[in-house]
């Protein structure tokens, strides 16, 4: 199962929008704005509690599958933001797991839409 199927339903339930994110491997970049709630260490816990239930449902396991901490970053500028922005959606490439970013089909930015 690789979708972001956690990604898009919280942006549709009214917490947050998001800007863009990257799937990787064994990671996940979101940078997205918190609407209707200041309380971003919720708004993670949720999301890590739905996208885990929903992943060992689909696995037939049981287990964790994310770490317990997070790294946040609060942005100050438009020029932050694009440049957030940029370092996300090229993640794939640093990583080398595509030669070109359309290649990589986890990722999602309201820039290039």
């Amino acid at each position: 199962m690789c979708n972001y199927e956690g990604v898009t339903f919280f942006s549709h339930s009214g917490n947050l929008k998001t800007i863009c994110f990257s799937l990787m491997p064994d990671h996940l970049h979101w940078l997205f704005q918190l609407r209707n709630t200041d309380d971003l260490s919720k708004v993670i816990g949720q999301f890590k509690s739905i996208t885990t239930i929903k992943l060992n449902r689909y696995l037939l396991s049981s287990g964790k599958i994310w770490q317990a901490n997070f790294y946040d970053h609060k942005l100050r500028s438009d020029e932050d933001l694009l440049n957030q922005a940029r370092y996300i959606v090229a993640n794939p490439l640093r990583a080398g797991l595509v030669k070109s970013v359309g290649d990589y089909p986890f990722w999602n930015c309201v820039y290039l839409n």
